[in-house]
């Protein structure tokens, strides 16, 4: 069966009406949210080094160290692969994440291919490159691809949303949140978008990029 894509805010739209009449949780938590964002963003190299940027670090350090790389000109697998590691890391990233941005610049992915495939398929792909682990290459097939049945349970925002939203005793580790994101299939992507939004709604703070 091909895998849906989401195109519009319609798309989205109808995945949040589904997920709401199937789970009261999100039905509750959808009260006070504004429209919730489409989210879409282009595919390619500079996604998958914005991604990589995004790891591990607040929404705020990210913007700002993304702002310099796209200052310097460094957005581009063939300007990244010409500079060193230092070079990168005068703009921001950690020594780590300069190795992984050059890794991924080196690995010369067919970003076209990733389109037709399989999300699993494109996950697998994805995280054989260094620095790209399950929740970078999730993050990708949901925003850059548009897949609409994609989550990151690996993502802390989404965690916290959830223990929030299903009012649970504590917050749910990646096994358990990968788990109870079985049941919000096949809107999966939906319900990560109403969590994140919810998780800026009660932190006043964004919870993705």
């Amino acid at each position: 069966m091909k895998e849906r894509i989401i195109q519009t805010d319609a798309c989205v739209r109808e995945g949040a009406v589904w997920l709401c009449a199937q789970h009261s949780a999100f039905a509750r938590a959808m009260t006070d949210l504004p429209p919730l964002p489409l989210r879409l963003k282009p595919d390619g190299f500079a996604q998958l080094l914005s991604a990589i940027v995004s790891q591990q670090v607040s929404v705020a350090s990210a913007n700002a160290i993304w702002a310099r790389l796209e200052t310097a000109g460094m957005t581009d697998a063939d300007a990244v692969v010409r500079v060193t590691e230092d070079d990168l890391r005068a703009l921001g990233l950690s020594r780590q994440k300069a190795r992984y941005a050059q890794a991924l610049a080196a690995a010369d992915i067919d970003f076209a291919a990733l389109r037709n495939m399989p999300a699993s398929d494109v996950i697998r792909d994805l995280t054989r490159v260094p620095g790209i682990g399950t929740w970078t290459a999730e993050i990708y097939v949901m925003f850059s691809l548009g897949r609409a049945d994609v989550f990151a349970p690996g993502d802390l925002a989404l965690q916290e949303a959830a223990r929030l939203i299903f009012d649970l005793p504590e917050r749910p580790n990646e096994k358990t949140l990968r788990a109870m994101a079985a049941d919000w299939a096949p809107w999966r992507s939906v319900a990560a978008r109403i969590m994140w939004a919810y998780y800026k709604h009660n932190k006043q703070r964004e919870g993705i990029r």
